[in-house]
């Protein structure tokens, strides 16, 4: 698989193994655990499943953060593979027909985004009947719907099509279809907060950093553009008004530091155009562009952003996004005036003015008509979310060349193929 061992390669390898015996059903079950009853029968019980959806999120190579950001980042030409031994991320690197159905990395984003959300069904069919006091049950609902999203949202962006439900030989709806229905699940936890607000004693529980209530509207407004719902999209982002952070420390590490960066031996940026093309690439005053990309000697250009040190913290969602998603609404909207308005906060915005020091601290774009701006809008997205994982879908979404990555989107694991009759053909690119 790669020639890097360590800890974090043994653990995924074996998570792999149990990953994969597993998604063919998916059915989750851990033979030297609980029993699935018992493991949500209790309101502590809940809590540690809802928790720990966290973990599968955010942790080490098997996380859906570590498998979505090197892919996105590998296929829209950001990144580069640093040694040929990590033949799966190579495959990405070199792309279409290369990348196969048993990579790595792609089943393991599929498995575990499929883990998430089966644990993340128990939570929400057992949290109204299991546990009586209300605000603590809309935090966990709303905890274990924001996980559920984020992972539905992962799988709509990679693949064409996505299952409908956990289960055995499960019906497909396709990646706008699955965008929708992370939102419908996102709304569903709204509903349940608005009526009853998140008790402490539940925020308590839970990893620092993230804001769940504003999470909730960061990932509406995401996948409801993504789905072409603007109106939605718009009146989301503007509900924004706090940012989320996964934080990590000395034995839950930020992996793609831990992988990537210290290591230098699975990928590296390619340049300081950051995968952009001729006319599009980053001005050279612009000052998110050091903030993501090193430079040094041995390799010339380096990881750099939120992936600077073991313990350094990801966030969930930037300022930017926020703001660039409102752009990007209005002006689709045709409304080219709050769409220029709305880009240029993040075009001229200083980096001591964004809570993560993210910003470009240019002159403001100036743009005539619908075309020109949306342009504009795809070229500061990928600047200013670079290494994100939303690299890809940005690509599909605003018509870019297939000269610019090097697949549209993802073959379906065998894993899945291998057991399930419903599956779609895989896209040619």
């Amino acid at each position: 698989m790669k020639m890097y061992l360590n800890k974090y390669s043994r653990s995924f390898l074996a998570g792999m193994l149990l990953l994969v015996a597993a998604s063919c059903k998916k059915e989750y079950t851990d033979p030297s655990g609980p029993a699935a009853d018992a493991a949500v029968s209790t309101p502590n019980a809940l809590t540690d499943v809802a928790v720990g959806l966290q973990n599968w999120y955010t942790a080490n190579r098997t996380s859906t953060l570590y498998t979505s950001i090197a892919t996105a980042s590998l296929l829209t030409r950001g990144t580069y593979v640093v040694n040929a031994g990590n033949a799966d991320e190579g495959q990405l690197y070199a792309g279409a027909a290369a990348v196969q159905n048993t990579n790595a990395v792609v089943t393991g984003m599929w498995a575990v985004s499929n883990k998430i959300i089966f644990d993340a069904n128990r939570v929400l069919n057992a949290a109204s009947s299991v546990i009586t006091e209300p605000g603590y049950a809309s935090g966990v609902i709303a905890y274990a719907s924001m996980y559920k999203a984020l992972a539905l949202g992962n799988l709509a962006m990679f693949w064409t099509h996505v299952p409908d439900t956990i289960g055995v030989n499960v019906p497909f709806i396709t990646s706008q279809e699955g965008y929708r229905k992370a939102v419908r699940v996102i709304d569903n936890a709204l509903t349940v907060v608005n009526a009853n607000a998140i008790s402490a004693g539940f925020k308590a529980n839970i990893p620092a950093g993230v804001d769940i209530v504003n999470t909730l509207y960061a990932l509406k407004a995401r996948y409801a553009l993504f789905a072409g719902d603007y109106d939605v999209a718009l009146a989301a982002a503007n509900q924004v008004t706090a940012y989320s952070t996964f934080n990590y420390n000395s034995l839950i590490t930020n992996p793609i530091f831990t992988l990537v960066t210290a290591t230098n031996n699975i990928y590296q940026v390619v340049d300081s155009a950051m995968g952009l093309p001729v006319g599009l690439q980053p001005d050279l005053a612009d000052k998110r562009v050091p903030f993501y990309v090193g430079i040094g000697a041995n390799p010339r250009f380096r990881v750099k952003g939120f992936f600077t040190t073991t313990t350094q913290s990801i966030p969930v969602y930037l300022p930017g996004e926020i703001t660039l998603i409102k752009a990007e609404c209005y002006a689709r909207k045709d409304d080219l005036v709050n769409g220029l308005v709305e880009l240029n906060k993040v075009v001229t915005k200083q980096p001591a003015a964004d809570p993560f020091g993210v910003g470009a601290g240019l002159p403001a774009e100036v743009a005539v008509t619908k075309d020109q701006l949306l342009e504009l809008i795809y070229k500061h997205r990928h600047i200013e979310l670079f290494m994100s994982g939303l690299e890809l879908e940005d690509q599909r979404r605003f018509g870019r060349p297939v000269a610019e990555r090097k697949r549209s989107w993802l073959p379906f694991p065998f894993v899945e193929r291998n057991d399930n009759t419903n599956i779609p053909d895989d896209p040619t690119f």
